[in-house]
């Protein structure tokens, strides 16, 4: 049979437990606030504390803002095809009449005549030029004439008209101002007033001369002589005389 506790053992056994409760509770709760606080000081001073407004003024908090960046554009290299320049064509006045050329290095007189568009036959007339020969120099001055010029052709006149009737001529290859002056019965003095000529030397194929006819009496001309015979004898055909 166990033996029975002492009962007062019982009630101080009971009492130093009672005693001793407080002090491990409170033991207990400064160990718990310790470590609390030690956890609310990490958790204040570590990267992720907290902001307190009551002691500290609000810091700005910075806004990522998205800053277009420039494109910088990439040259295209294009191919450009070269233009080639197309001669204007010059419009060339219709000349009117003839104008004077100089002569170029290397000219002839059928370059010349293909040039200005004038029939070559024609630009050795009007220039005096033997039948075929062309006897041109660099800085000789020629005489070209209008493209429609073309040879004149002589037309008999009639012998009888008035004294200082005037006729048109048209100057022909080889003419000179004493044959034309034959020709009509004038004088060159008359011929080159009537024309306002100031060089007798200066007329060229195809000029338009206005000529007073009659001027001059036709000088009869004697026929070739022959040696007389029985038969016939030698005789004098005088020309016709136009009346002034």
């Amino acid at each position: 049979m166990s033996k029975k506790e002492d009962p007062q053992k019982m009630i101080n056994s009971y009492k130093r437990r009672q005693q001793v409760l407080p002090f491990v509770m409170w033991t207990l709760a400064v160990v718990f606030i310790v470590i609390g606080v030690i956890i609310l000081i990490v958790w204040m001073v570590g990267p992720n504390k907290p902001q307190i407004s009551l002691f500290s003024s609000a810091t700005p908090t910075s806004t990522a803002t998205s800053t277009p960046t420039p494109i910088t554009p990439t040259a295209t290299f294009t191919i450009t095809p070269t233009i080639t320049e197309t001669p204007t064509a010059s419009i060339t006045p219709t000349r009117s009449g003839p104008v004077e050329y100089t002569v170029l290095e290397g000219d002839t007189c059928y370059d010349i005549a293909a040039t200005f568009e004038i029939d070559m036959m024609v630009l050795l007339a009007i220039n005096n030029f033997g039948s075929g020969s062309c006897p041109i120099n660099p800085g000789d001055k020629i005489i070209i004439p209008a493209p429609d010029t073309e040879l004149p052709t002589a037309t008999p006149w009639p012998a009888n008209l008035p004294r200082g009737t005037k006729l048109s001529y048209v100057v022909q290859f080889g003419d000179t101002l004493d044959s034309i002056a034959d020709k009509f019965l004038s004088t060159v003095d008359a011929i080159m007033k009537e024309n306002d000529l100031e060089n007798a030397n200066q007329l060229f194929a195809g000029a338009i001369l206005d000529i007073p006819v009659n001027l001059v009496t036709a000088t009869p001309t004697k026929a070739a002589t022959v040696t007389p015979n029985q038969s016939n004898s030698a005789t004098v055909m005088p020309t016709n005389t136009p009346t002034p």
